[in-house]
């Protein structure tokens, strides 16, 4: 199955292996107990094997991702202490394409398994997000890793020129969020528009007072609010 490469068995865990091509990275690969399909792990620069053990099982348990996917799949329920990871998700061969020029064949029948938190899917993503999410944003390989929740955003800001292109809402990260809605106040005309992974939708304005949603209010909203809509402790 894995040619070229110096596997070892996988310790505590049957029909699994891993091997490391070089010194920063570590592949873990565990088979689906029929054997028709794989679940990989893929780490770089820092290898906890009983977190990847943990996840390989948790995968194989509720055999992720298996078949047909155009998205993430995720299951809930996972934990492995001291990480704060409340699921495991997956992606399929298009997106991962981890033996693509190697192994071909192998590639159409692994899921790429990570340890993720919730706030970091929508259940929507179509299989482009998918595949931008988990090259560019979500940092599979590194574990441990913070929460990169989902947060589609567009905006504009009249006193410092910038804003999002087009009337769409794009993937970005939250502190830029939390930057753009504190440079609101005294931008008249201004406005922060953003979605959250459970599909809700909020707009700020700053329109001489502020506004959430269409309706106005005293105060600005506090980061922590920001936060918590995201799926983030503040």
């Amino acid at each position: 199955m894995l040619e070229n490469v110096n596997v070892e068995d996988f310790p505590g865990l049957p029909m699994a292996w891993r091997w490391s091509p070089m010194s920063r990275f570590v592949f873990s690969l565990a088979m689906d107990r029929d054997g028709d399909w794989a679940y990989q792990v893929n780490s770089i620069d820092g290898f906890d094997e009983d977190l990847v053990r943990a996840v390989l099982s948790f995968a194989r348990e509720h055999r992720l991702g298996r078949g047909e996917m155009q998205s993430f799949a995720v299951a809930s329920g996972f934990a492995s202490d001291p990480y704060g990871f409340d699921v495991v998700a997956a992606v399929p061969p298009d997106v991962h394409g981890y033996h693509v020029g190697r192994n071909d064949a192998l590639n159409e029948v692994v899921s790429a398994v990570f340890p993720a938190y919730q706030c970091e899917f929508s259940g929507n993503e179509t299989l482009e997000e998918t595949r931008y999410r988990f090259k560019r944003m979500l940092r599979p390989t590194v574990m441990p890793r913070p929460p990169v929740p989902y947060l589609r955003m567009r905006y504009e800001n009249t006193r410092t020129g910038s804003g999002s292109i087009g009337s769409s809402r794009g993937f970005t990260t939250h502190d830029v969020l939390l930057r753009e809605v504190e440079l609101l106040e005294g931008a008249t005309g201004s406005f922060v528009e953003f979605e959250n992974f459970r599909g809700q939708v909020w707009r700020i304005e700053w329109d001489g007072s502020w506004v959430l949603n269409g309706e106005p209010r005293e105060a600005p909203v506090s980061s922590a609010w920001v936060m918590a809509e995201l799926g983030l402790p503040s």
